[in-house]
């Protein structure tokens, strides 16, 4: 499931997570960010129990907006155990996003295993679907 997070439970929700999470500053106003939701979920969707994806509304988070320093909307940014490992802005398709998806999630889960479940290396795009 995809939560929505506020300045009152960021801190819990994604600096204390023992997953790692992306977080997605987004507006109801922003026609990208409508553009690249579903693309989003598909990732969610593979990543399942591995990696956390969170929305926030930068509009109604402004302390959070301002802490990251958004300079456009929408803006990715992975963390880690608490910090900030990747970042991602200025999306040009919907290839070009999978692609810096694929490479964030490597490099905050490399070598990274939950129980018995390896973490996929690389999704492989062409085997979702979308509905």
């Amino acid at each position: 499931m995809i939560h929505s997070v506020t300045d009152l439970n960021f801190k819990e929700r994604v600096l204390a997570s023992s997953l790692p999470v992306l977080v997605n500053f987004e507006a109801p106003w922003c026609g990208l960010c409508k553009l690249i939701k579903p693309t989003l979920i598909q990732f969610y969707e593979c990543w399942d129990e591995q990696i956390k994806l969170v929305n926030i509304n930068a509009d109604e988070n402004f302390k959070l907006a301002s802490t990251y320093k958004l300079k456009t909307l929408p803006t990715l940014i992975l963390f880690t155990n608490g910090r900030v490992v990747d970042r991602l802005e200025g999306f040009h398709n919907q290839e070009t996003l999978r692609a810096d998806l694929d490479r964030m999630t490597r490099r905050a889960t490399r070598n990274w295993q939950i129980g018995e479940k390896a973490m996929p290396m690389q999704i492989d795009w062409r085997l979702v679907t979308t509905e």
